[in-house]
Parts: structure tokens; sequence; C-alpha cells
């Protein structure tokens, strides 16, 4: 069956091309193709096991793939390794929340930030006036980013104290600290109820504006991907079945058959 999309006018900020990976004679991803435009928001969805968390650790470089190319600005980051393709601008979180829940809520940001910061280590040993005022001033940094996700207060609480949802903000928080120019959202509102993932959808639509961000988000939430999403891609048994408008999507026979798991003409 012939996939249908939505072609976009300006160059994509990522693109894929023919993605394989295999896991011990499993085929979890098969030659998917995918790509999304600057300051585009796109849903990646499809049921459980369909390769959607495979293919953001493919892109952020935790795994390597069997076959294909993955360009990101215009570098081929195949087979790099994490922290280039996160310096190189690609930002994450993960469905099942990864924060350093000892440390503080300030420090879990700071730690992001200082991908970015260039300090001498003898500046450091020293204490120099140079270092000191660096520190400040990523500090303050921190403190205004979790002021814009309404975190201010929890600033010197620990991390893993956190209400859940809060701690799914924090996630966030912590990968735009790493100024991406292109941020991959995980299951974001995974086990938030439906006034959560309201606040969640608001924010999103925020920094989306704000930063400028290039975003691809997995969801089960089909109103919450409807609600924000600007492009669909859905993927069934690691292959791409159909990528178009949400509505356009959400309303395909195929789309209805993986998620039913039936036929809708049966």
């Amino acid at each position: 069956m012939a996939l249908q999309s939505t072609e976009l006018n300006q160059m994509p900020i990522l693109r894929i091309n023919g993605l394989t990976k295999d896991f011990r004679g499993l085929r979890a991803l098969s030659k998917v193709d995918l790509f999304v435009a600057e300051q585009e928001i796109l849903g990646v969805i499809g049921p459980n096991g369909a390769g959607k968390t495979t293919l953001f650790n493919l892109i952020t470089g935790l795994i390597h793939p069997t076959e294909g190319k993955i360009y990101f600005l215009d570098h081929d980051i195949t087979d790099q390794e994490p922290d280039y393709i996160t310096k190189l601008g690609v930002g994450r979180t993960f469905q099942n929340i990864r924060l350093f829940n000892a440390m503080t809520v300030l420090d879990n940001v700071r730690v992001a930030m200082q991908l970015h910061s260039l300090i001498n280590p003898f500046e450091v040993f020293i204490s120099s006036p140079t270092f000191v005022a660096k520190e400040k001033e990523l500090e303050n940094s921190a403190l205004n980013l979790l002021t814009s996700f309404g975190l201010e207060k929890f600033r010197s609480h620990e991390a893993g104290s956190l209400p859940y949802a809060h701690q799914r903000r924090l996630e966030i928080a912590r990968a735009l600290a790493l100024q991406p120019k292109l941020l991959l959202l995980d299951e974001p509102t995974a086990g938030m109820n439906p006034s959560e993932s309201q606040d969640l959808l608001q924010l999103i639509l925020r920094l989306h504006e704000e930063y400028h961000l290039t975003i691809i988000l997995i969801a089960h939430d089909m109103r919450f991907v409807m609600n924000l999403c600007q492009r669909v891609q859905v993927l069934n048994q690691g292959e791409t079945i159909a990528v178009g408008l949400p509505e356009e999507v959400r309303s395909m026979p195929q789309v209805i058959e993986a998620y039913l798991g039936r036929s809708v003409h049966a």
C-alpha cells in the first residue's frame, strides 16, 4: 500500500534513509525513511513494539543501525557517539525518567548547561574570579530556565522527591539546557492525568515558539498528538505504514487496523 505523505517546502533538519536495526535476528526497524523540517513538530506513533524508541536511540547514537543513514544539519551522524550528537544540537527525554535523583533540581539543569561552558581547569583549582563569575552566570541561567518551567521554587529539592509530573517537566528542562536545535520527546505524558497532559501541551507549544525548536514526539495519547503535531508518521512492526497530516492519518484504514489489531473492513 502506498504511503501518504505531506512534503514540506523547507529543507529537513533531520533526514533518515532506509534505517534498519536488527537485534540478534529480530528486526526492530526495517528501511524507515523520515524527515523533519526546521521548527516542525513531528509525531511518531504506533502500537507497543513498533520500533519508536529504537528510532530515538538510533538518532541519538545510543545504538547504531544495521543499515541506513542518519543526517542532522547535513552531518552524517549514523555511527557517531551520543556526546558528539548532543553537542551538535540533539537533545532528548526518555520514556522512563532519567534524572539525577540525588542531585538538586537546579544542579540537574546546571550540569546539562556545562556541556557548552568552557572551563579552564586551573581557574577551577584556584577558584579564580573568572571561574566564580562563570559559575554565577551558569546558576542564573539555570534558574531562569527553571522559572520558565514553573520549577524555581523546587530549586533546592532533590530531583527524585518531586511529584511525577514535575519530574517530567524537569527532564524536558534539562534537555533544553543542552541548547538543542532538535528536541526528541519520548512519551512525555506517560503517567500523567488529562489536566497535567494539557498543561504540558501548552508548555511545549510555548517552548517551541520561544526557542524556535524542531521537535519529534513519541506518544500514545492520540489527543495530545493530534493537538500538537503538524505531521504524523506511523510505525507498525518496525515499518512506516503512514505519513501525513494528523486528521488524514487517524482515519487511514491501515492505521486503525494497526491499533485495533483487525481490519476495519472485517
